[in-house]
């Protein structure tokens, strides 16, 4: 398994940072290794408190099933086939705002998560540190 390295992992977290304080918003950013382990955190200034967990339950999450968290709470609505997947694995956030992150290879090496603002701010934010090339 190929796993995200730390110099990787800072330039997700700076990348983010900027589209976060380019949307002016404070965000908690989160990255996990390939085994779903907290990498790199950052809370900038001023970031909610609560969002905290939400942003490395986004990690988790995105790596766990390496997709898009915002995919898995469309598959996860009532009546759909991951219906309550959130209550699994100690918890889940399945709204947008977690991604996997790819190596130059295609690996999947990690994972990002941020919240704390909308999940459209925090897709975004998320997708800007997933673009860095790995």
């Amino acid at each position: 398994m190929s796993d995200i390295t730390q110099t990787q992992a800072d330039a997700v977290l700076s990348a983010a940072r900027e589209a976060a304080d380019g949307a002016g918003t404070a965000m908690n950013i989160a990255v996990v290794d390939g085994g779903g382990n907290l990498k790199a955190f950052t809370r900038m200034d001023g970031a909610w408190l609560g969002s905290i967990d939400i942003s490395i339950k986004k990690a988790r999450t995105a790596r766990f099933f390496d997709m898009a968290t915002g995919s898995i709470g469309e598959l996860s609505q009532p009546g759909g086939p991951l219906f309550n997947i959130e209550v699994s694995n100690g918890g889940l956030i399945t709204f947008p705002g977690g991604l996997p992150l790819h190596s130059s290879d295609g690996d999947i090496i990690g994972a990002i998560g941020v919240s704390g603002s909308t999940v459209e701010n925090d897709h975004a934010v998320a997708s800007a540190g997933a673009a860095v090339g790995l």
